[in-house]
Order: structure tokens, then C-alpha cells, then sequence
């Protein structure tokens, strides 16, 4: 039986480790070839995880072939648009074509309340986590036009896109305009039967959240906090008893939105939130 996606091209963005790489990986055993782009390196003089690196890139890539797809990889920032749109080109012209754009690069660090949030931290996350996402949707929307057949832009937003949280406001907010970029966009690229949504994660069990830096902002109360005091906080965060998900449950959706089984979805932000909206 053929994939789901078989014979389609996905751009992804922060696919070297995470819920890029678990995209990059779900898609292509759905039948996508891949074009992944990560930064592979520290994105803020301050910031609280390990960067990812070209090693994580290159293992993306060797778990993408190994499920027999092509992939094509460049180490690129997604706050520069010039090579993000040389990375896309390169992309296209080695596969043939774009369909999916998975636009899911983002950092993500807290700790102060709005007031006390510094001008640096906040011109990284609005840098990365909004108009890199734009950036990125900008650099693939031509061959996207140019393919004539339509195709699938979904963007990582964040249950925090829908709600708010304390002590994170310059993520909340970035994470609120990447609902208006893929609104605007699903809204700009319809008549090209191009379909905008959204993914909106709880908690997701990769680096960017099993760091102390995280754990410390969900249990203020305690001194030093692990996963396992994150599940006795799971009751006032979820409906369903879990902490976190697994980056494989926002890849189904991603895969599900990229597919043609969403053929008529367009302009929506889709939970995978353990019921956290409820809360």
C-alpha cells in the first residue's frame, strides 16, 4: 500500500533532533522526500539547552535513508532569509518539487515575568519563533504557486499560542502570532489549493523541554526539579494524566495535515494537548 505522503517533497525547519527530526522521520515513512534545515548551533548567548549540532543533522538524515528516502540537509538560520530560500531552491532542484512545508524551528526560555524580560531574549524569540517561521513559509510559497498541484504548509505553534502562561509572555506572544501567520497565509494562498494550519503541542518530550531550565519553570516550589515531579503537576496541566507527549503524537498530525485525508482542512490550529485547552 503507498504512503500516505508517497512521492511528495517536505520542507522542515529545526529537523536536526526533537519534533523536526520526528517529523522528518514520520513523513518519510509515509513516502516524502526531505529537505531539512536546522541552525546547529546556539541561537542566543543565553540559552538554556545544548544547541543542536551538524552530528544530529547528519543522523536526521541517516534515519531518513534508512526508511529508503531522499533527504537533503544545509545547516542555515531560520532568521536569515537568503539562505533559507537558497537551502529550498537547492532542495527543489535536487527533488524535483515541493509539497509539505513543515515550518517548525523555535526556541524556547522563560524565567521572567514580561516587565523584567530582557531586550535581548525577547528580540531572539520573536526573531526565531515568529518571523522565522514566516521567513520560512515566505522562502518555499514560490514553488509552492510554481508545483500547480497545491500542497500542505503546517506551522508549530503552542497550546501556549491559544492560551497564556506566566513568566514566558515573549514565547506566548510569539507563539500567538504564529496563529495569525497561518491564518493569514491559508487565508492569502487558497486559491492556490495551498492549506495553512497549525500544530499546537503540550509539554513534548524532547531537549527543548527535558532541560532544568523547564522543569524549574513548571515547579517554581521545588529546588530542583525532575520529570517525575512534573507528572505530580500533571493534573492541573492535562486532562488526560500524562506530563508530556511524545514528539511521534504531533508527528501523526503533522503527517495527518500534510496528507490528502485533510484535502479540506485549512486555517486551523490542531491540539495535541492531553486536553490542556479544557484547563
Amino acid at each position: 500500500m503507498a504512503g500516505r505522503v508517497e512521492g511528495k517533497v517536505a520542507f522542515i525547519t529545526g529537523a536536526a533532533r526533537g519534533q523536526g527530526r520526528s517529523h522528518a522521520v514520520r513523513l518519510a515513512e509515509e513516502g516524502a522526500d526531505i529537505i531539512a534545515v536546522d541552525v546547529c548551533g546556539p541561537v542566543s548567548d543565553n540559552s538554556q539547552i545544548e544547541p543542536a549540532t551538524p552530528d544530529d543533522l547528519a543522523q536526521t538524515a541517516d534515519l531518513v535513508k534508512g526508511r529508503n528516502r531522499r533527504i537533503v540537509t544545509a545547516e542555515v538560520d531560520v532568521r536569515d532569509y537568503q539562505a533559507l530560500a537558497e537551502a529550498v531552491d537547492n532542495g527543489v532542484e535536487q527533488l524535483g518539487r515541493l509539497d509539505i512545508v513543515v515550518a517548525n524551528a523555535g526556541i524556547g526560555n522563560g524565567g521572567q515575568t514580561l516587565d523584567k524580560t530582557s531586550e535581548a531574549d525577547w528580540t531572539d524569540m520573536i526573531d526565531v519563533n515568529l518571523a522565522g517561521v514566516w521567513k520560512s513559509v515566505k522562502a518555499a510559497v514560490p514553488h509552492l504557486i510554481s508545483g500547480g498541484t497545491g500542497g500542505s504548509i503546517v506551522l508549530t505553534s503552542s497550546v501556549g499560542g491559544l492560551k497564556a502562561y506566566p513568566h514566558t509572555g515573549h514565547y506566548i506572544a510569539a507563539k500567538h502570532g504564529v496563529i495569525g501567520l497561518m491564518r493569514t497565509f491559508a487565508v492569502e494562498l487558497g486559491q492556490h489549493f495551498i492549506r495553512v494550519n497549525a500544530v499546537c503541542p503540550t509539554n513534548v518530550n524532547t531537549p527543548m523541554f527535558m532541560n532544568d531550565g523547564t522543569m524549574k519553570l513548571f515547579r517554581p516550589d521545588l529546588e530542583n526539579p525532575g520529570p517525575d515531579d512534573l507528572k505530580v503537576a500533571a493534573q492541573f496541566m492535562h486532562v488526560l494524566p500524562v506530563g508530556w507527549v511524545e514528539p511521534v503524537d504531533i508527528s501523526n498530525a503533522v503527517l495527518f495535515l500534510a496528507s490528502d485525508e485533510a484535502r479540506y482542512i485549512t486555517g486551523l490550529p490542531v491540539t495535541v494537548d492531553a486536553g490542556s485547552m479544557l484547563k
